[in-house]
């Protein structure tokens, strides 16, 4: 039984499952391995505009298994002082891999989100979850860190530090209504909508530029490493050029003139350096 699956269930959107619900879809080796994998294969899909991500059955990810977590990838004749380092860089993979992919991605956050399955909600781009929904930080609880798969970087960026750090640091578990309260998530649905309400919000943003949805979360993600907002503004500007320079605004001008949605094509522009006297 695959481990991760993928499913286009409107022409642009494909939905990514974690499908391993009788452990409410926790990470093995052998789990992050398959999501690696899908990641980049629906990312290379020209035809998939948005990503929905979700888990199968009760919850979204309760994170890493610590009962049964597989076998580690590529250990053979490895020396044992390396074996660690190894496994947690394959763990570490996760957000990487959704940043990577093209598209954006809404989470569907159904049930419990704890320990790598906080982190991998904070790789999405979107995130809405059930009134079910629970977010935990565990590490701190498990005798570990808290600080995992990104976390201390992402989670201040969207909650800020002192409602982060009471996370990291107090292991205090966050529901959905806190959630949103916090920003954690930007919406909350009840359980049984959750997913369709995100599926329908992707096939929205699917009447919008495909290129323009890239490049904005291209940008979005870069500009959280900013060094000033100079920086930020000039690679702004030149992003915006960019899409300046295809068809689409003049798509829009025209449909709004006809009353009717705007087709984004992202072909390159024809009229500019024409001479318009």
């Amino acid at each position: 039984m695959a481990l991760v699956v993928s499913e286009k269930v409107r022409p642009n959107v494909t939905v990514i499952r974690l499908n391993r619900p009788e452990r409410l879809n926790a990470m093995s080796f052998e789990l992050v391995s398959e999501f690696c994998d899908v990641c980049e294969k629906v990312g290379a899909d020209n035809g998939c505009w948005v990503v929905v991500l979700t888990g199968e059955g009760r919850g979204f990810c309760s994170g890493l298994d610590l009962e049964d977590p597989g076998v580690i990838p590529g250990i053979d004749e490895m020396a044992l002082s390396r074996v660690g380092m190894l496994a947690m860089s394959h763990f570490s993979q996760v957000v990487p891999a959704l940043r990577a992919m093209p598209q954006p991605v809404i989470a569907a956050i159904n049930g419990c989100a704890y320990g790598g399955g906080l982190c991998l909600s904070l790789g999405a781009d979107l995130r809405f979850c059930a009134e079910s929904a629970v977010f935990n930080a565990t590490g701190i609880v498990n005798g570990l860190t808290s600080t995992e798969l990104g976390a201390s970087y992402l989670l201040p960026r969207t909650v800020g530090v002192s409602r982060s750090n009471d996370m990291l640091l107090t292991g205090c578990k966050v529901d959905a209504r806190d959630a949103e309260r916090m920003g954690l998530v930007s919406r909350v649905y009840p359980d049984d909508e959750v997913l369709d309400r995100a599926i329908e919000a992707a096939e929205q943003m699917c009447e919008f530029s495909a290129f323009g949805l890239q490049m904005t979360k291209k940008v979005c993600w870069t500009n959280l490493e900013a060094a000033s907002l100079a920086a930020a503004i000039d690679l702004e500007d030149r992003n915006q050029l960019i899409l300046g320079n295809t068809e689409n605004l003049v798509e829009c001008i025209t449909a709004r003139r006809e009353k009717r949605k705007p087709v984004y094509t992202d072909l390159p522009r024809t009229d500019l350096g024409t001479d318009s006297a």
